[in-house]
């Protein structure tokens, strides 16, 4: 399970030669990371609503890493029509989750004017950069 590996275990495993964890997978930790940042930036700028909606986009993302790579393997196994759809949704909830921690990011740093801004503003670039990441996936996955 991706989400539950030390960082140094996940990317070796990323460099493995192996279907998965992958791009999704980490796709997925990365827009984890950006929704952590809104919380972050969030907590500084005294909106509770904002660090209550990144704290649930982390935990939605790591679950959709595990089950990004899961999918992928079971496809893997066995190409049928139905491991295909899950390639497929499962970056597509990549995406959304991803462009909505950018928006909590984007929010957030229009509210703050201290050094705190440039991780709301990483949040925004890591999510939105996921997002693409992850879109472009479904569409591959699709053929």
């Amino acid at each position: 399970m991706p989400s539950r590996q030390p960082i140094g275990e996940f990317l070796a495993a990323l460099g493995e030669r192996t279907p998965a964890p992958a791009s999704g997978a980490a796709t997925a930790l990365t827009a984890a990371m950006a929704a952590a940042l809104a919380e972050l930036a969030g907590r500084f700028a005294d909106d509770e609503e904002a660090v209550t909606r990144a704290k649930a986009l982390v935990a939605r993302l790591e679950q959709l890493a595990d089950e990004d790579a899961e999918a992928y393997s079971a496809f893997m196994a066995d190409r049928s029509d139905e491991n295909r759809r899950r390639t497929i949704a499962i970056p597509q909830e990549i995406a959304a989750c991803a462009e909505e921690a950018a928006a909590v990011g984007e929010r957030v740093a229009a509210q703050l004017d201290s050094a705190v801004a440039g991780d709301a503003e990483a949040a925004a670039t890591l999510g939105h950069a996921a997002a693409a990441v992850a879109r472009r996936l479904a569409e591959l996955n699709a053929g």
